[in-house]
């Protein structure tokens, strides 16, 4: 009976979230108090109640409970109980209730960590989350209950966690990415919040900031750990493809990108309140299109979970009735909302509009290459296959543009900046960005490559002009230390972030441009120059490992007749799916290159088919994207903000008693 305690406990935070998308909502209507601080506790039971539903499923992964239809079709006895663990959302059922989980767990710290802000404001937005949460409670119970039964010839046994699953990276991956998709819902209830109530003022991008700068972390650490994961475990070699389902957690970043800085700009000038509203909704719609692209079935892709064409209607309903109804509501409030804050040419606030625009073409286009190929085959006009050439010929460009924007915008004033002025402070950071980016291809490979040039002098003119600002910043300290240390944390978090985009940039370049690929056949004994380095295939043999077994083959490399590495790429079978065989890659990793060599097929006169690669600077990439992460949280920890959020939040309460008293 233990799993109908987890079934029956997420019926109870089904009918909590009902109960907290209707009466905080109705209490800031009415000015009902005590109906407004309902949202809370309705926000720790609802939160309550779904982990306890979580951890009775978990439970029974641990304990082979094969009775439970999704522990028989996602498990194993002989698997290791981490992956046991993990194979908890390795499923659309299990995924689909960590996915609830995290709305509830986000719910919960909203419901916490918001005591300082207006009870209406808290209330509205409780009540928008709950919503947000019927609609998946909804569709986990009615169509993917993760304790349905298999009473009936209950299985012995298991059939297994997806062999690709069963691996570290995936532990974390998507717990990962879910929390940044469901974060961006905080944005979207405040965002839903203010166009409600008509205070769509600074005041609520203040107070969302935080939460979206939260959430554009955990996305963005999910999808570098799975562009990592794919890179390694895949036996590719390769670190992003343009899967549609890679797109799908691409799009929400991008949009999270422009969210992000157009929150600073409405927070500090009250600028861009439209935009804001605007760009909170997209971001968050965009998550749920991933969920749909994900789990309807119109996708086939490694990284989808369901082909339930009833799955899908549900969510493309939920999908709709979210962005209809944010959308029909914008329309009616944004009218009304005028900004009289100007600001001239080269100012801040100009930047960062073209920093908005592009990432919205960006995203567009992304959407249209992604969708493009469904809208054709649902009319009938045939199937079409949008690739890495779409995608490479119309995103570069924009970022490239952005890129070289990036320099002057950091140094850029708030209202006005001078553009003699600021070509005055760039001259040098620009001299020296053209130079290294031309003399480094010629130092690396020995010859002229335009993409390298381009690439590496954008990552040196991001770099160079914050340094220039770091500089002009210091330049009336007396004190280098102290100066440094006046400063705030969201100036040096923003300084990290755009470091990592520069270092991400240079190794996309120069991996993309410098990788020596080979796909050969290798036979004991035989030898391969791959990228300067010699690959010597020693032999294979067999080995056993917890739920399977494996070819493990012996690669020794050699760097001027000086063996540096010893690789060992398996070609594995699970024991539970015999006819599942996976490759496991071997690297020999480092700062500036990566040496690779991933197993095909055994072929019919005893040798191998091998895939044997030399990746410069791949690396760089994941390097990069963590750095961003890291500074979007150095951001967050900023003392100075949170003193200046409840100097507003002190201002709006005295506003408020004062025209209360008024009244």
């Amino acid at each position: 009976m233990f799993p109908e305690v987890g079934h029956f406990a997420l019926i109870i935070a089904f009918v909590l979230a009902i109960l907290m998308s209707i009466i905080p909502m109705v209490g800031a209507l009415q000015r009902h108090s005590l109906w407004m601080m309902l949202g809370r506790p309705l926000a720790v039971g609802q939160f309550v109640f779904i982990s306890i539903s979580f951890y009775v499923l978990t439970y029974a992964f641990i304990n082979d409970d094969f009775s439970v239809k999704i522990v028989a079709n996602q498990s194993n006895s002989l698997l290791p109980v981490f992956y046991k663990i993990t194979a908890v959302w390795g499923g659309h059922e299990g995924s689909m209730l960590l996915w609830i989980e995290m709305l509830a767990l986000w719910t919960l710290l909203v419901a916490l960590f918001s005591r300082q802000l207006p009870e209406d404001m808290v209330a509205r937005v409780l009540s928008v989350m709950g919503m947000v949460s019927v609609g998946f409670l909804a569709f986990s119970l009615f169509t993917s209950n993760p304790f349905d039964r298999v009473l009936i010839q209950t299985p012995l046994d298991g059939r297994d966690l997806n062999p690709l699953l069963q691996d570290f990276a995936m532990a974390l991956h998507p717990p990962l990415l879910y929390c940044g998709y469901v974060g961006f819902s905080v944005a979207f209830g405040f965002a839903i919040a203010a166009l409600s109530s008509g205070q769509l003022d600074a005041a609520w991008a203040r107070w969302s900031r935080p939460w979206t700068n939260i959430a554009w972390v955990f996305l963005t650490a999910g999808i570098v750990l799975g562009s990592w994961w794919a890179y390694y475990e895949l036996g590719w070699g390769g670190w992003w493809f343009w899967d549609p389902v890679e797109n799908a957690s691409f799009m929400p970043w991008v949009v999270g990108t422009a969210l992000v800085h157009s929150l600073a700009a409405t927070e500090k000038r009250g600028v861009f309140k439209s935009w804001t509203v605007l760009l909170a909704i997209f971001a968050f719609s965009l998550s749920l299109l991933g969920t749909f692209l994900v789990r309807s079935g119109v996708l086939t892709s490694v990284h989808s979970f369901a082909a339930d064409p009833a799955r899908g209607t549900f969510i493309l309903v939920l999908l709709l009735i979210v962005i209809g109804g944010s959308l029909t509501l914008f329309a009616l409030r944004a009218p009304t909302v005028t900004s009289k804050i100007a600001f001239g040419g080269w100012s801040r606030e100009l930047f960062l509009l073209i920093n908005n625009v592009i990432f919205l073409v960006a995203t567009i286009t992304i959407l249209l290459g992604t969708l493009f190929p469904l809208i054709m085959d649902a009319l009938g006009t045939g199937k079409y296959s949008v690739g890495p050439p779409y995608f490479n010929a119309v995103f570069v460009p924009l970022m490239a543009i952005l890129f070289a924007i990036m320099g002057p915008a950091v140094l850029s004033n708030w209202k006005q900046s001078q553009v003699g002025d600021l070509a005055k402070r760039l001259v040098a950071a620009a001299i020296a960005s053209i130079a290294i980016g031309l003399v480094f291809p010629f130092v690396y490979a020995g010859a002229f490559n335009m993409s390298i040039v381009l690439a590496v002098t954008l990552a040196c003119w991001m770099v160079f002009s914050g340094l220039t600002d770091l500089c002009n910043k210091l330049r009336h300290a007396t004190d280098l230390v102290s100066g440094m240390r006046r400063l705030p944390a969201s100036y040096y978090g923003m300084s990290i972030a755009h470091v990592g985009v520069a270092i991400c940039v240079v190794g996309i370049a120069v991996t993309s441009q410098y990788s020596d690929e080979r796909d050969v056949r290798m036979e004991k004994g035989d030898k391969l120059e791959v990228g300067s380095y010699t690959y010597h295939f020693v032999g294979t043999e067999v080995v056993r490992g917890p739920n399977y077994t494996a070819d493990r083959a012996t690669v020794d490399v050699y760097s001027d007749d000086k063996k540096i590495a010893e690789l060992l790429p398996e070609k594995r079978r699970y024991a539970s799916q015999m006819g599942n065989t996976m490759t496991e890659a071997a690297i020999d990793p480092g700062l500036f290159r990566d040496l690779y060599v991933a197993m095909g097929e055994k072929l019919e006169d005893g040798s191998w088919a091998v895939r044997m690669h030399y990746k410069p600077f791949v690396r760089w990439i994941w390097l990069g994207g963590l750095l961003m992460s890291l500074g979007a949280t150095v951001a967050v920890a900023d003392k100075r903000y949170r003193l200046r959020r409840a100097a507003q939040i002190n201002a709006s309460m005295d506003a408020a008693t004062a025209k209360s008293a008024t009244t």
